[in-house]
């Protein structure tokens, strides 16, 4: 059965989903396979957003904030990754919502040029949210006892 403390890990899978689904989306439209350009950004999508429904019960149900342990030069390098996922993480959920919808009214003039903005937004919450889930969770920056 998983367990509110499996949550995290289960994040760091779901973006590392969404990563590959943008990834093969991006190229299927870029070879001009819109079915399969429309699958993998729609799996994108409610990829990101069981991330969103886990991420929130983990951190409701966790009391909310896990703490870096990482000591020197890394501390800052995590905290601008942080920052910046933080940040575009809030802004992709209304960019994504409204880019989705342009696709599925068949306005994609407004579509390209909406996704041109937030698939690279999207791709780099995906990539970070599992940069940072390693940075927390693999022990690598413990500090020394």
């Amino acid at each position: 059965m998983l367990a509110i403390r499996d949550l995290p890990d289960v994040n760091a899978g779901l973006n590392a989903l969404a990563s590959f689904l943008l990834i093969g989306g991006f190229i299927a439209i870029k070879r001009g396979k819109v079915a399969f350009h429309k699958r993998c950004m729609l799996g994108a999508f409610a990829t990101s957003m069981l991330f969103l429904v886990s991420y929130l019960t983990h951190k409701i149900a966790s009391g909310g904030i896990t703490h870096f342990r990482g000591q020197g030069v890394i501390r800052p390098v995590y905290f601008t990754i942080l920052i910046t996922h933080t940040i575009l993480a809030v802004a992709i959920v209304p960019l994504t919502i409204t880019t989705l919808t342009f696709a599925l009214r068949g306005r994609f003039d407004r579509h390209k040029k909406l996704a041109r903005i937030t698939w690279p937004i999207w791709l780099y919450v995906s990539v970070t949210g599992v940069v940072i889930w390693w940075m927390l969770y693999s022990g690598h920056f413990e500090p020394l006892s």
